[in-house]
């Protein structure tokens, strides 16, 4: 199979969009989520997407097809939560391997189904490892600003688990995502530099920050230039930015990274930012003319969707990037 960086020189590529937003579609209740396995789980489970991977596989891997279908070089496995610390909420930690391990198993088959069909288009998974629900640079509580509620060892065993399952499910890059606290995707870039070397391997790493509000900085306080310097000492395939705000609003910070930036740069925004409801209400036309502003502007060379987007959304974006050469860098 082609080289991905090689194919980034060639192309821009495409992400998918929403994972969450897809489940949505099927209203699970509390016994689809718990499935047979989980009937007797003495804890809710409604609202754990990651457990999906084991109790509604087929849903899972219906979304992948779509998403691939829509135009997707790439899809994200199903693992946003899938480390320890995130799945103590639903008293779930011994199922971490298995849920990565079974998420990249489903989409990696998928990717190899239409791969299969199209060998000049080959399509890949990236093992998506979420933030968690803790932050190793900030006190939770303002009365106690040194306290912290992880340590950066606490977050490195357990990213190191969570990348370790994806890898031998079959993920052919990893994508560290959402990343508001740099420290704890530091933790997660750590880890994964540990299992490389203890496996003689090298796998393309994807790096995507999220910009929390209009002053342009992630919630620890960086600005764009700042989280790339702090993420540059890893040698990784794309730094980008995703979730938060829409695609115009994202535009001038990813100004930033591609003037700045040695890596390729990626993007995959919200469709615009929530209404009162916290829905998305921009539409795939509207999010893919945003994105030509990207790519006219040669910005980019992996672009998507995050919160609310959809396979009609990917298909929009597809077919405006087609058109369009990668940005060199």
């Amino acid at each position: 199979m082609k080289d991905i960086k090689e194919i980034l020189k060639e192309r821009i590529l495409v992400l998918d969009g929403a994972m969450g937003t897809m489940l949505q579609r099927y209203k699970f209740t509390e016994e689809d989520f718990r499935g047979e396995r989980f009937k007797d789980w003495k804890h809710p489970l409604q609202g754990n997407n990651d457990l999906l991977s084991l109790t509604q596989p087929e849903a899972i891997a219906d979304v992948h097809r779509k998403y691939f279908a829509a135009g997707a070089d790439i899809v994200e496995t199903n693992t946003f939560s899938g480390t320890t610390i995130a799945m103590a909420d639903y008293h779930m930690e011994d199922l971490v391997y298995e849920l990565n391990y079974e998420s990249a198993r489903i989409a990696k088959m998928v990717a190899d189904e239409f791969t299969e069909r199209e060998p000049n288009k080959p399509r890949f998974v990236a093992g998506s490892i979420g933030p968690t629900n803790k932050t190793a640079s900030m006190s939770p509580d303002v009365n106690d600003p040194g306290y912290r509620a992880i340590s950066f060892d606490e977050l490195r065993i357990a990213y190191k688990l969570q990348v370790e399952a994806l890898l031998d499910g079959g993920s052919d890059l990893l994508l560290v995502e959402t990343i508001f606290d740099t420290l704890n995707a530091k933790a997660a870039l750590f880890a994964i530099e540990e299992v490389k070397e203890e496996r003689n391997i090298d796998v393309p790493i994807m790096v995507s920050g999220t910009i929390t509000d209009a002053s342009g900085r992630t919630l620890s306080g960086q600005t764009a230039e700042a989280f790339l310097i702090s993420i540059s000492h890893i040698p990784i395939l794309s730094v980008g930015f995703n979730c938060a705000l829409g695609a115009s609003q994202l535009e001038p910070h990813l100004e930033v990274l591609a003037t700045k930036s040695e890596h390729a740069v990626s993007a995959h925004p919200n469709a615009g930012l929530p209404n009162a409801f916290g829905e998305y209400d921009e539409t795939p036309d509207q999010m893919a003319e945003q994105i030509r502003e990207y790519v006219e502007k040669e910005l980019v060379n992996i672009v998507g969707g995050c919160c609310g987007t959809t396979p009609e959304h990917i298909t929009a974006i597809a077919n405006v990037v087609k058109d369009f050469k990668p940005r060199q860098f």
